[in-house]
């Protein structure tokens, strides 16, 4: 018997061993606490940095707002409907979650490395703080984004709520990602100078600013493609729930939670199995 094997009689492991999947889920949410309050701080320390304060929690998607809603709604006329700067803005503010979300989430480990080698504790913590601050954050800007949608003539109604639901939904498809990006980060650290130009294409190809039945009306079969787009079906479903006369096919509700579980599914997993490494310095 190895000196290995005699430890593990006796419950004794490796310093720094990956433990079971199930083990680890389980020490995570027993510090579900301090991945809030981690969340939490980030928030009120970005904040504070800032002259305003929380102000610009309100102020700034606020000003992105009139921006957005001025250049891409007033400037292009009434060719794209009165709802349209309502339109754009739903798609810019959500998408900024998800962005924010992936952007943070690869930096998650990477940006916390003296955290990560000193302590011991599950580092799934991370990515998760990240993606937990990015939706405390986004909750004013849902606000500000129905004041917006009302501003602009909106008719305030009950499938408003149906945000909150869609929002769980596209938070659990938020994580799958951020996890996926925490690790290739750790192995390619270059790969925070790629996600701007992955961002940006993403930006331009879901749906943020058009309507795929009328921009792609000539090609059916990438009008099709889109049915199945996680993040197009998101804003479908959103602006459907908010706007006047928008309209969405109940199916994106499948499309959306599908791609919620199996981009939190591989996500986890692809994360897990390189758990020794992310105390390692590089």
């Amino acid at each position: 018997m190895t000196v290995a094997e005699e430890a593990e009689k006796f419950g004794l492991h490796r310093v720094g061993a990956r433990p079971s999947l199930a083990s680890y889920l389980k020490q995570t949410w027993e510090r579900r606490e301090f991945i809030y309050e981690l969340a939490k701080a980030r928030v009120q320390k970005q904040n504070q940095q800032n002259r305003l304060g929380m102000i610009w929690v309100v102020l700034k998607p606020t000003m992105n707002a009139i921006m957005y809603g001025v250049i891409f709604g007033v400037l292009q006329g009434d060719s794209k409907g009165p709802d349209f700067p309502v339109f754009v803005v739903i798609g810019v503010f959500l998408f900024e979650f998800f962005t924010s979300s992936m952007n943070g989430g690869a930096k998650s480990i990477t940006g916390n490395q003296a955290l990560v080698q000193s302590l011991s504790f599950p580092r799934l913590t991370l990515p998760v703080a990240q993606v937990t601050q990015n939706l405390l954050t986004l909750m004013p800007m849902v606000i500000v984004m129905f004041i917006y949608a009302m501003i602009l003539g909106t008719t305030p109604k009950w499938s408003w709520f149906v945000i909150i639901p869609l929002l769980m939904i596209f938070s659990v498809f938020n994580m799958g990602i951020a996890l996926i990006c925490a690790r290739i980060t750790v192995h390619i650290r270059d790969f925070t100078q790629i996600l701007p130009l992955i961002t940006r294409m993403l930006f331009y190809t879901s749906g943020v600013l058009f309507s795929v039945d009328r921009i792609l009306n000539h090609w059916p079969w990438l009008v099709q493609i889109f049915d199945f787009h996680p993040l197009y079906q998101t804003l479908q479903i959103a602006r459907a729930m908010i706007m006047n006369d928008a309209t969405y096919d109940p199916f994106a509700w499948i499309v959306v939670s599908v791609w919620a579980l199996l981009a939190l599914g591989f996500g986890l997993i692809y994360f897990w199995k390189a758990e020794e490494l992310y105390g390692r310095a590089n």
